[in-house]
C-alpha cells in the first residue's frame, strides 16, 4: 500500500467514526436518514407557536354546570392578548423584507362592549350531552398610533396617529341542562 492510500483510508475511517458518534445515529434499528434533525427557521417556527397558543388558549369550548340566577351572565370579556391577536390577523404588521417597508404600531387603548348575550334552547350534542349554547357578542374597538418607514427608493415615514380599528368577537360556552330538560331533539 501507497502512503496516500494508506492516509485517505485511515481519514475515511476516522471521519465515519466521528460522524457515527455525534449522536445523530443511534444502535438498532433507526429511520436512517429521516432521523437526523431539521433546523426549522424562527419565522415558521414563531406561526407554529402561535398556533398552539392560540388552540391551547381561545380555541376550546368550555362547558359549565347548569345556568341559575347567578350565572346567566356571559363570561369575561375577551383578553387584551385576544384582541390584539385579532387585530394581527384583520390588520398585518409588515415588515419582513428589511430597509423596504415597515410598520409599527403602538397600542394607546382598547374598549371592549357587550353587544349581545343569549341563550340558546337545550339540545343533544354528540359526545357533550344535554346542553344550552350561550353566546356572546363583543364589539371592540383599538385606538393606537402607526408608523410606516419606507426605505426603498425614497427613504419616508407615514405616520397616523389616530389610527382605530373596530371588530367583533364571539365568545360562545356550553352549558349542561339540569336533569329534566335532556329530551331535546338530537342537532
Amino acid at each position: 500500500m501507497t502512503k496516500n492510500t494508506f492516509q485517505l483510508g485511515f481519514t475515511g475511517l476516522l471521519l465515519s467514526g466521528l460522524v457515527a458518534s455525534t449522536g445523530c445515529f443511534a444502535t438498532g434499528p433507526t429511520l436512517g436518514v429521516a432521523s437526523i434533525p431539521v433546523p426549522v427557521s424562527p419565522y415558521f417556527q414563531q406561526g407554529y407557536e402561535d398556533q398552539a397558543f392560540e388552540k391551547e388558549r381561545y380555541n376550546k369550548v368550555a362547558i359549565l354546570p347548569p345556568i341559575t340566577e347567578s350565572n346567566h351572565i356571559a363570561l369575561d370579556p375577551p383578553s387584551d392578548d385576544q384582541v390584539i391577536r385579532q387585530l394581527e390577523k384583520i390588520r398585518p404588521v409588515s415588515g419582513s423584507i428589511p430597509g423596504t417597508e415597515t410598520t409599527y404600531r403602538n397600542v394607546k387603548g382598547i374598549t371592549k362592549e357587550l353587544i349581545s348575550d343569549y341563550v340558546d334552547p337545550p339540545r343533544v350534542m354528540p359526545l357533550v350531552g344535554p346542553v344550552q349554547v350561550h353566546h356572546a357578542h363583543y364589539k371592540c374597538t383599538v385606538y393606537f398610533e402607526e408608523a410606516t418607514n419606507v426605505g426603498w427608493p425614497i427613504p419616508y415615514t407615514i405616520k397616523n396617529e389616530d389610527a382605530m380599528e373596530t371588530f367583533y368577537i364571539d365568545l360562545d360556552h356550553l352549558h349542561r341542562v339540569a336533569g329534566g330538560q335532556a329530551d331535546a331533539p338530537l342537532m
